[in-house]
């Protein structure tokens, strides 16, 4: 029996998540795709199987449990699919309560930071382990992290989670050394902001918004999934243990330029 070509979405219930999956189902490849909540990846599944006729199937998947990860890539490889692209979406973005204020380093819980870690780092190794092992029997495979531009570009009172992006990066390149020789890419995609609800429901207190970019705009969601589109796909099988920014032009300039003009207005007030 031929096996049908697949992409595992973790995190794909809801924007750049989900626009992956779509992204994927739109070129072909059926779609498994995870949540902590069961309800929502069956209903993210059936949203994306009706939209492109691709089988797409649901699974709830919590961090701490192995064989649970086991088990979800053993219905796959029942369902007569193969795992040729993993795409690790899901994260702890360690803000707290109010993504605007963050987490004081001096007053966050130690365990609120593990559980950061835990999540990005040691829950996104399960699954790239569960997934090369598929990959490395067809000598072919792609796993590609949504990391964020925050691995380089810190932001206040987010350590953890800069942490955490930082060491996917690592992650990847080692993963790109590892499993080269068995035919599987590991490359990285690096958001900016994202117009996700968040930032939409943060109004006035939004830091980050097109006028801080270069080009003057942020992404949306199809911005990431054309990205990890690019690099979990064909289009990029040379390339590994590579970035690929998204940012809006954030991350290469030394300051804003709205700063100048702000710059500009403070001295032509005090001048009088």
């Amino acid at each position: 029996m031929k096996m049908k070509k697949a992409v595992f979405v973790t995190g794909g219930t809801q924007g750049s998540g989900l626009a992956c999956a779509m992204r994927f189902a739109k070129e072909g490849y059926d779609v498994f795709l995870t949540s902590r909540d069961g309800d929502r990846a069956k209903a993210a599944a059936e949203e994306v199987a009706k939209a492109t006729g691709v089988l797409a199937e649901g699974f709830a998947l919590d961090i701490r449990d192995e064989q649970r990860v086991k088990d979800v890539f053993a219905q796959i490889d029942a369902a007569g699919c193969v795992v040729e692209t993993v795409v690790l979406n899901s994260a702890d973005l360690g803000f707290g309560s109010d993504p605007a204020k963050g987490l004081d380093f001096f007053e966050q819980d130690v365990a609120e930071f593990q559980r950061v870690l835990e999540t990005n780092l040691v829950w996104n190794f399960m699954i790239v382990r569960q997934a090369a092992a598929r990959m490395k029997a067809q000598h072919k495979g792609a796993i590609v992290f949504i990391g964020s531009n925050t691995a380089y570009r810190a932001i206040p009172n987010r350590l953890a989670y800069g942490t955490s992006k930082g060491g996917i990066l690592a992650m990847s390149r080692g993963l790109a050394v590892d499993l080269g020789q068995y035919g599987i890419r590991s490359n990285v995609v690096l958001p900016g902001t994202i117009k996700t609800d968040r930032w939409v429901q943060m109004g006035s207190k939004r830091i980050v918004d097109g006028a801080l970019t270069p080009i003057g705009d942020i992404s949306d969601f199809e911005d990431i999934a054309n990205a990890a589109w690019f690099l979990g796909s064909d289009e990029s099988k040379n390339v590994t243990g590579a970035e690929l920014t998204v940012d809006g032009g954030m991350s290469c300039q030394l300051y804003p330029q709205l700063l100048n003009e702000l710059k500009r207005e403070k001295l032509a007030r005090e001048q009088g």
